[in-house]
């Protein structure tokens, strides 16, 4: 139990340090150590389903769409979504490509009465490196944490 409120305790001090709208901020590892420690801990993917197919999927993860592809419009029905598959009381870390839809998904959720919102920093893909690609400079992948082919 000390590596969980360890790594939360970081995580609620970035948040605070960056003045964010929920609970913490998270490091890919840290929030993978989250899953391995926490049964009760969710990821919420919120890409793309084109993300999903196409670059790649962490198994387990609660799959629900921010924003759709193509055009990137919102997804109205995303809280329905939420609500069906996720518990309000849980700790709910949120994923994109690089945490800025998950950033707005965990504030919203937070908004919506979800205690434990988590924003996963440098998302699945991270920063573009130097020659323009994703993957290797920070992220899920980069860290070298599971994940699959879509």
């Amino acid at each position: 139990m000390g590596t969980i409120t360890a790594i939360l305790e970081r995580a609620q001090k970035r948040a605070k340090e960056m003045d964010l709208p929920y609970e913490g901020a998270l490091l890919p590892g840290e929030a993978f150590a989250l899953l391995q420690e926490a049964p009760s801990a969710r990821l919420v993917d919120v890409r793309s389903k084109a993300e999903w197919d196409w670059v790649g999927r962490v198994p387990g993860a609660v799959e629900i769409e921010w924003q759709a592809y193509p055009g990137m419009r919102s997804n109205p029905d995303f809280l329905t979504y939420l609500e069906s598959q996720v518990d309000k009381e849980a700790l709910v870390m949120f994923l994109c490509r690089t945490g800025g839809r998950s950033h707005q998904a965990a504030a919203t959720a937070t908004g919506e009465g979800y205690l434990n919102c988590y924003n996963i920093l440098e998302g699945f893909e991270g920063d573009k490196d130097a020659t323009g690609h994703r993957g290797a400079k920070g992220g899920w992948k980069a860290a070298g944490l599971p994940w699959v082919q879509g």
